[in-house]
Parts: structure tokens; sequence; C-alpha cells
């Protein structure tokens, strides 16, 4: 089990500040909603994009020995078959014949009963769960004009099987050796019978997969080793604090049958989430390729030339959840605290500068003297470079407000003094330290604070 959180509980707070500033908003919600199915509303998106461009540059554009790739959603069904999903991706399912709610037989701790709160499924008086039935997880339709057993499809519940299918196709391609890998991002979907907390457990969401083909006979715990630690250094170089990070390592009992070992990256969500996944590394054998091999009747061997050995490799696998990422990245930058000399205090997503929606806020002191003019102009000459905000509405003690509630690392303020020698106030979040800096110098100034924490 992991360790008691530490951490207080911030999540009711930040769906409510994610709705007001356009991070995230339920799907369909002006028809009630659709449950746990997320939009990432317009800052919602940059910060998503800003963590999947993190990754991809991490994982492919800085290394020679991994390909990209985007394989398809919709899947020859007998992958899934393969893959073991179709018998054997289930979750057992129990109903309450009292207050009809459904929950996870192997959950039934973590779930509260939908008449009483305070009970959980099964305690409350008269409450009568049914036997448990194994329910599968993947979303069913049909492809073509006839809905029958000919025509089922699958919308995939992971992305990693398109890279396995593509292995041999990739590595042919490109012309790699092993040891190399192949990362990719994409959609999947979970019919999950209990999601919830917030983007936590959704229906569908994203996933940054790599798989890293080794050789069985060469030193293939020693690359499960590697992945280990270069993925947590990730985690941290995206600001994540480490006293809210750990590994957890899957017991006998969590072991997937083929794994060799697995080992989850866990963050602390804080209150009665606590330490939760939001990494999986593995070391998953030859299972995949071996069963895809069988399944389809295709070679998916490795010829080594230097020693003239064919093999099946093993699968060293990193998977995260960009929603899950995402929203580590909004937890462990939520914090609130007291301005000296103000009576209201502040709200301050603490983001890293590289990954935050919007990297500048502009504004004129006041609406005359020529300041909204200059201003605009600045803002459209950074806006070149990077994302920034205009505002000339209301005081300006509440417009630094309302950018460091939704994490903007840089305010630039343009006043009479602009117009005088040309400077402008720059006012950090983090510090609150305000500096004066001539307005030609502004892009050079900020893009090197932003530089500071790009992925190196």
């Amino acid at each position: 089990m992991p360790p008691a959180s530490t951490q207080p509980d911030v999540m009711d707070k930040l769906v409510s500040l994610c709705k007001r500033r356009g991070f995230i908003f339920q799907s369909s919600e002006i028809y009630g909603g659709t449950g746990s199915v997320w939009d990432y509303g317009p800052l919602g998106v940059e910060l998503k994009k800003n963590v999947k461009d993190r990754w991809w540059h991490a994982m492919v554009r800085m290394r020679d020995d991994i390909e990209g790739l985007d394989a398809a959603i919709l899947m020859h069904p007998r992958v899934w078959e393969a893959s073991g999903h179709v018998a054997g991706f289930v979750d057992p399912l129990v109903d309450c014949k009292t207050c009809r709610g459904r929950f996870r037989a192997d959950k039934l701790e973590d779930a509260r009963c939908l008449q009483k709160p305070s009970k959980r499924p099964g305690e409350a008086e008269q409450c009568q769960l049914t036997e448990p039935r194994q329910f599968n997880l993947m979303f069913k339709t049909f492809m073509g004009a006839l809905e029958d057993s000919a025509s089922v499809v699958y919308l995939r519940p992971e992305t990693a099987q398109g890279i396995y299918v593509d292995y041999k196709l990739v590595l042919e391609s490109t012309r790699q050796k092993i040891p190399f890998g192949i990362a990719q991002i994409g959609k999947a979907f979970r019919n999950e019978i209990t999601p919830g907390n917030f983007i936590f457990r959704t229906r569908e969401f994203e996933q940054m997969e790599m798989q890293f083909f080794v050789d069985p006979d060469g030193d293939h715990m020693q690359w499960f080793e590697y992945w280990k630690a270069e993925r947590m250094r990730w985690h941290h170089a995206l600001g994540l604090a480490d006293a809210r990070l750990h590994f957890h390592q899957h017991t006998a009992e969590e072991l997937a049958h083929y794994a060799r070992a697995a080992f989850d990256i866990q963050f602390d969500f804080g209150g009665t989430l606590g330490f939760q996944e939001i990494e999986g590394v593995h070391h998953r054998g030859d299972f995949d390729l071996t069963r895809h091999q069988e399944y389809s009747g295709k070679k998916l061997e490795y010829f080594d030339q230097p020693t003239n050995r064919r093999f099946v490799p093993y699968v060293i696998e990193t998977s995260v959840g960009a929603d899950r990422v995402t929203l580590a990245t909004l937890v462990n930058a939520y914090r609130e605290e007291e301005v000296p000399g103000e009576q209201e205090g502040r709200v301050v997503l603490g983001l890293l500068p590289a990954i935050a929606p919007i990297k500048a806020g502009v504004f004129p002191l006041v609406k005359k003297d020529g300041m909204p003019e200059t201003a605009h102009r600045l803002a459209d000459d950074l806006r070149r470079h990077f994302p920034v905000f205009y505002d000339d509405s209301g005081a300006i003690g509440r417009r630094y407000r309302r950018q460091d509630e939704v994490g903007t690392p840089f305010c630039l303020t343009i006043d009479g003094q602009t117009a005088e020698d040309g400077t402008v106030t720059v006012r950090d979040r983090d510090t609150l330290q305000q500096d004066r800096i001539a307005m030609d110098r502004v892009r050079e100034v900020i893009g090197a604070r932003l530089e500071a924490t790009a992925p190196a």
C-alpha cells in the first residue's frame, strides 16, 4: 500500500478553477453532461499540448534510437484477441438492487452507496448486491453497413498494440537496429464501471507510450532500470515536487502473468485520492510479439547479422497518461498565498513556465495617453514567439491576480514612464519582483527565462 497522503485536498477548488478559467469543462454540459468525459478548454488544451510536446521532445526528437508512430484507433478485431483483451480485459461488476448503483466487486471498499454515502455498497440496511459478473471494458462498435458479428470492431483500450503490429514495418523502413523504440501519443477508450476524480479516471483518455525492443539474451534488465530512472527524471523536470513522487513495485498478485517486472510512478494527488499511478514502466518479455506472430501467421523475429541469430525481442514499456500528468501538474502547482500589505490573498498556479498556457500578460496601466496602442504593439510582437494575453480591464492588481490564477509566469505593464524612456515593468509570478527593462529587449529577456525551464 502507498503511504498516506500528507497533501491537502484541493480537487474541488481545482475543478471550479478549471471550469471558471477555461481549462477543463464537463463534456456536453448543456445536455446534463456525459459521465466521466471531459473537454479541454482554451487554456487546458494549451497546457496538455505543452505536456505532450515535452514528452515527444524527450522520447523522439532528442534520441536517435526511438521512432515516432501514429497508429489508427480502429484495428482488426483479431488484434484484441491476440492481446488478450477480448477474453481477459474485464472487471467484476455488481449491481445494488436497492439504490440501482453499479460497482466494481473488487473495489467496494473505495465505493459509496448512492442512497447513503456514509456506507459502502452492501452495508446499508436492506441493500442487496447481485452476484459478481464479468464486464469487458472495451467499447464495441460495427464497421460497414451491417451490424453483425462479422463487422464487430473495438475502440482501442490502449495504444501499445498499434506499435506491436507495426513494429516490423517501422524497423524495416527506418533501418533501425535493436535495441530501439517506437513511441506514440493517442486516444484510448475504456468503459470504466466506476470512473471519477475529475480527469484522473475517464472513459476517453490520451496515452503517451513507448515500447523499447531489446535482445532477450542481452542486458534487458539494465534497460528496464535505465527507463525507470529516465522516466522519473522526466517527471521531476516537469516541475512535480520530489516529495510527491515515488515508485510502486508490483507485487506478485499485481504482476501480469507475462510480466518480468513492473513499477508504477505514483504522484500524491492529496486528500482521499492520495498516491496514484501516472505512469507504468513494465518489462513485458516477448509476450506481445509472440502472440501477434501466432495469431497473424507473420514472422515478427529480428535477424541480428553480427551474431547470425533470429529472435523475438523482449519489450520494455513506458506508458504515461497524458490526462493524469496534466492533472498532476495542476494539483502540484495550485497554492493559496497571503500577500503582505493586501487584504485579499491570491490563488496561484505555479506551473513550470515552459508548460504554462500563457507565457506573458500585457497590460496598459490606463486606457489613455497612447498606452493601449503601445501595449497592443508589444503583444502583437510577442505573440509571434509565444502565447500572450492582452488585458486592459479593471485595476492592475486584479489583472495580476487573474494571470496568477492561470499560471502566467510574467506580466508586462506599459505605464507613463514607457513613453519617457521606452521601458516596461516585468513582474514575476512567483517572486512578485518587478523590474524595468527596455521594451525592445522584452522578447529576449522573457525568452531567456522561458528557455531556462524548456526541455534539454
